[in-house]
């Protein structure tokens, strides 16, 4: 390291990091793999473009911390997936990156061994892996860009992604999102507003060229076309809920002022429960109760789930299935509420409104 006085002067030490292309070589992705991908992409499209009259259920952990445990919830989603398809596309929660709002885990990518021991080549292998296990299971992964770098060792693998409450107003994100082949839901600020969501929806639309790292780990100069695929996702805010009736309203209204899709997805958690993960079910009953009363705005909905409820700290002994960050329901629970929601939206159908039901 150079050691000329004020140079790097809080930097530690600059270790390599294996490239994308690297990367993929250890743990590639086969053609017919990446045509599954390309195929539950284009079916995400389809359902925020209201082609298809299905939600979709962006359902899993709050993050990833064990990719053995990742892989038996999934196998189980898969299953819950094939009963409930007529009504719901699920696509797999596999966040790996985690925003702290000062010090904390920040996600499998970053800190895989949860001990701050920081190797991160040995976490991109992970996720990557794991994206491919999951994605031959048959189901669609979703995940949070947070490092405008990762995109490049995953972003062929996931078929929906996400900017989080406080990287919204970023115009990095915005720039990444705009680049991103995938549809990119960006949620409201924590205090509950939409301008900065809205605003973003907007930005990532149009071109844009920003810095980035290419695959084989130069830097390059991206310039992308925008992305027409972008949406809200409402998450509640600091004092309120926004899942109702009136605040969907008034999202859709400003979407629709700005010329931009009103395609709205529900987030269940997060300031929407009022960060109780017991009242993510209250939630989804009012995204069921508005789709059958014919909101056709909300084109799905998300929910922090696990295979044991609740949350645990980061210990030498940690209970299998249950989340290091955000509490989560458990499996049981999860099986309920989205059974019964899709018996719900069945019987809608089938008696042609909610009048006939209740």
């Amino acid at each position: 390291m150079n050691t000329i006085p004020g140079y790097d002067i809080n930097i530690r030490s600059v270790d390599d990091l294996m490239t994308p292309s690297q990367i993929a070589a250890v743990c590639p992705l086969s053609d017919d793999l990446e045509a599954r991908v390309q195929s539950f992409r284009k079916t995400v499209n389809s359902i925020l473009r209201k082609e298809d009259r299905r939600l979709l259920a962006i359902v899993g952990p709050c993050s990833i911390h064990d990719t053995d445990a990742a892989l038996d919830y999934a196998r189980r989603l898969k299953s819950l997936s094939d009963e409930l398809s007529d009504r719901f596309f699920f696509v797999m929660r596999t966040y790996f990156e985690k925003p702290r709002t000062t010090v904390g885990w920040k996600g499998l990518i970053l800190d895989p061994d949860l001990d701050g021991s920081y190797n991160i080549d040995k976490g991109l292998i992970k996720a990557r892996k794991l994206l491919i296990e999951i994605t031959r299971i048959g189901l669609a992964v979703g995940c949070e860009m947070l490092d405008p770098i990762i995109p490049q060792y995953i972003d062929e693998l996931i078929s929906w992604a996400s900017i989080g409450a406080r990287t919204t107003e970023s115009q990095t994100h915005r720039n990444l999102a705009s680049g991103l082949s995938v549809p990119v839901g960006f949620k409201n600020s924590t205090s509950g507003d939409l301008t900065n969501a809205v605003n973003a929806i907007k930005s990532a639309a149009a071109p844009a060229s920003f810095i980035g790292m290419n695959k084989d780990g130069q830097s390059a100069v991206y310039r992308t076309k925008g992305n027409s695929m972008c949406h809200l996702i409402l998450r509640g805010g600091e004092k309120s809920p926004n899942y109702y009736e009136d605040e969907v309203e008034l999202a859709r209204k400003k979407l629709q002022d700005s010329g931009l899709n009103d395609a709205i997805i529900i987030d269940c958690s997060h300031g929407n429960s009022r960060k109780d993960f017991r009242r993510q079910k209250r939630v989804l009953r009012s995204v069921i109760d508005q789709v059958v009363w014919g909101d056709d705005s909300i084109r799905g909905f998300m929910l922090e789930s696990n295979i044991s409820e609740g949350n645990q700290p980061i210990s030498d002994h940690l209970a299998y299935g249950v989340s290091i960050t955000d509490a989560c329901i458990g499996w049981e629970e999860t099986e309920r509420i989205l059974t019964h929601s899709a018996q719900i939206l069945r019987r809608a159908e089938e008696h042609g409104g909610k009048e006939e039901i209740l």
